[in-house]
Parts: C-alpha cells; sequence; structure tokens
C-alpha cells in the first residue's frame, strides 16, 4: 500500500440558517461581509462556512470549529444564533426569505439565486446540510499510474469512474448520516404551523428535496463527453450553469467552479453534498461519518470499473431518494450491509478504519432489526 494512500485534501462546507431569539428567520443583513470563509448560500440569512483546504479530516474539522466559534461570537452580539438543523424553523411567509445579497462583482450570483427563485421557489432553498470535499494526494496518483499515461487524463478518468461509483452508493451515506424526519407545517403551505413527523429521516434528500425537475442523464465516457452532456443541458435551457445540476456528487475544478474551469483544466477534487447537519454534533457533523466517506472513497477505488447507463443513472437516484425514507427497502439496507461487509475486508489488519466503519455497521444493523420487527408487528 502506497504510503501516500490515507493522504489527501479535505474541506468541508456547512450551511445553517441564522436566527433570532425567537428561533425565527433573522431579518438582518449578512454580519459578516465579503469574508470568503463565512459567506451565505441561497437567501441572506443562511450562512455557509467554509474552510480552507485542509491535509486531514480531524484538521478540516479545526478550521470548522474556529470558523463557527467566529460566527457565533458575531451573532450572539447581534442577539442571534445559527439553526443547527437541515430542515428550516417556522416562518409566515417567503418574505421572510430574502434572496442573498450579492451587489458589485458578485452580482451575478443574485441574478442565478433569481433564477431558482422563479424555478423552484424559496421554500426549497432553506434546506440546509454539509458538503465534504476530497481530492487524493498527487503523489498517490501518481504511484498508481504505472502505465505513465499522460497525468491529466489518468487523474480525470480516475475521478470519473470514482464519481461513477458514489453515484451509485450515495444511497448508502444517506442511511448512514440522514438526521431531518422533523418539519414545521409552513413547509407545507403558508400559513400553517405545528412540528410534522414526516415519512423521511432526510426531507432534503427525498422525492421532496433538492432535485432538479428532470432527470440530467450524463455521458461518463470521459471528461470531454461528461462535460459535453452538461453543456447539451445548458444549451437547451433546462440548467442555467453546472451549478443547477443538483445531483448527490459533483466533480470540481481548481479555482471557480464553472463547466469551462472543469473542461479546460480538469478534476481538481470531488464533493459529496448528501450529509444532513447532525444536531446532536456540536459542529453539525460527527467527524466519524467524514471519515468513513473518505475510506468508502477510498475503497470504491478499489472496485471494477462499469457503464453508468441511463438506467444505473435512474436507479441510483431512486436508491438515494428511497434510503431518505424512515424505512428504506430491506434490499437496500441489505446492499449498504454488503458493502460494508467488503470495506472490512478491504481494510482487514487497520484497527482506526475498522473502529469507524464499525461505528457506521452498528447503524445499518440497528435498521435492519428495527425493520424486523416492525415487520413482525404488521403481520401479527
Amino acid at each position: 500500500m502506497s504510503e501516500y494512500y490515507f493522504s489527501g485534501k479535505f474541506g468541508i462546507e456547512r450551511e445553517t440558517l441564522r436566527v433570532d431569539s425567537h428561533g425565527r428567520l433573522a431579518q438582518t443583513p449578512h454580519p459578516f461581509g465579503n469574508d470568503p470563509h463565512i459567506t451565505r448560500d441561497f437567501c441572506e440569512n443562511q450562512i455557509e462556512l467554509v474552510t480552507p483546504v485542509a491535509d486531514s479530516v480531524d484538521e478540516a474539522l479545526g478550521f470548522l470549529a474556529e470558523l463557527d466559534e467566529k460566527a457565533r461570537k458575531v451573532l450572539s452580539e447581534n442577539g442571534e444564533s445559527i439553526w443547527l438543523y437541515s430542515n428550516p424553523p417556522h416562518f409566515d411567509s417567503e418574505d421572510e426569505i430574502p434572496i442573498a445579497d450579492f451587489t458589485g462583482d458578485h452580482s451575478s450570483k443574485r441574478s442565478y439565486r433569481e433564477v431558482l427563485q422563479r424555478k423552484y421557489g424559496k421554500k426549497l432553498m432553506l434546506f440546509s446540510g454539509i458538503h465534504f470535499n476530497f481530492s487524493f494526494a498527487e503523489d498517490f496518483l501518481r504511484g498508481l499510474n504505472t502505465s505513465g499515461a499522460d497525468f491529466r487524463t489518468f487523474r480525470d478518468e480516475l475521478y470519473l469512474r470514482l464519481y461513477k461509483q458514489l453515484t451509485v452508493n450515495s444511497y448508502l451515506l444517506v442511511l448512514l448520516t440522514a438526521a431531518s424526519p422533523y418539519y414545521d407545517a409552513s413547509l407545507d403551505k403558508t400559513g400553517k404551523s405545528g412540528i410534522i413527523m414526516s415519512e423521511y429521516s432526510s426531507l432534503r434528500n427525498s422525492a421532496r428535496g433538492y432535485w432538479n425537475k428532470f432527470l440530467p442523464i450524463l455521458d461518463h465516457r470521459s471528461l470531454k463527453t461528461f462535460t459535453g452532456s452538461i453543456k447539451k443541458h445548458i444549451v437547451t435551457g433546462s440548467l442555467y450553469s453546472v451549478s443547477e445540476l443538483y445531483l448527490p456528487i459533483r466533480l470540481k475544478p481548481k479555482g471557480v467552479n464553472t463547466l469551462e474551469n472543469l473542461a479546460e483544466n480538469g478534476v481538481d477534487h470531488i464533493e459529496l453534498r448528501m450529509f444532513d447537519l447532525d444536531p446532536s454534533a456540536p459542529l453539525g457533523i460527527d467527524g466519524r461519518d467524514l471519515r468513513f466517506a473518505h475510506l468508502l472513497m477510498l475503497y470504491l477505488l478499489s472496485q471494477p470499473d462499469f457503464d453508468l447507463t441511463p438506467e444505473l443513472q435512474e436507479k441510483a437516484v431512486r436508491d438515494h431518494k428511497n434510503a431518505a425514507l424512515l424505512q428504506p427497502d430491506t434490499e437496500l439496507l441489505e446492499r449498504a450491509k454488503s458493502v460494508i461487509e467488503g470495506m472490512e475486508r478491504h481494510f482487514a489488519g487497520n484497527e482506526q478504519a475498522l473502529e469507524v466503519i464499525g461505528f457506521e455497521r452498528e447503524k445499518i444493523s440497528g435498521r435492519i432489526v428495527c425493520f424486523s420487527v416492525e415487520n413482525v408487528k404488521y403481520h401479527q
């Protein structure tokens, strides 16, 4: 095994909402100026913490803790706090969801959000979560390139292979990190109130969550065909830009996230976008979940390549949405168990890795047991 096997670059983006002392959406302007590490996402009252690039999950979490402390201090001085749930609090109308007021050189960001408002409405944009960014160490990738192929081409093809594997396995991370079954009735209808227990363990990953109005079928044969298939959706007007591609996994270039940059300069890192905010974790994410995601990517890299056909792309999205149910299909839980068992074999002898995998295995085992008990009760 390469000495660089577990090395890489890691980054965390955490979205949360700002709320006032009554737990209502804050109606004040974003108080952090143009700080690139404390910005906002869709709306003015949604904070996005963006960590610097780190050399480990632990270092990324350390950066997140520093940003979280800084943000909470400023908010506290303004009588506000962070809403650490993926589903929003009660709101009386969409007037309480002001579009992020980007101006000057960033005014195009506001134009994009106005498009999203017209297309999807404001409510959908309140869902908040965690995005996990990862890239392999260059020395590790160069060590894998035993045939001496053009390195840029080799790297792009490797990330495309991983992208396909993660696409068909994204359901697993939803099963393990879904944390938002309760929501306020105002999300259903303006003027309603009251807490609802939904049929979903994660609303934002479910059929009600962040998805395009159609399923963008993509061509994964090469980065050229991949970016070309996205461009076709943009040219036809189905997508406004690559940022509107609402799939759980993204391939990202270095620097500004544009399709042109990705096509011209290749893949720099991969982004996992399905993590719910964990209200039981002080920073909104349990570090073991991110470590598991890293191990999952290393494991999937060892799996054989395959053709991600349109049918498989459709199935992957169905599985992802199914995993967001409180009672997902038993077959999906069994598949999750099988993947975890494969990971345990792959990392056999590595105590730290096995401890993290064991933490996640217990979650799946618990859900399988609960599901079996419910079925017995139902049939009695």
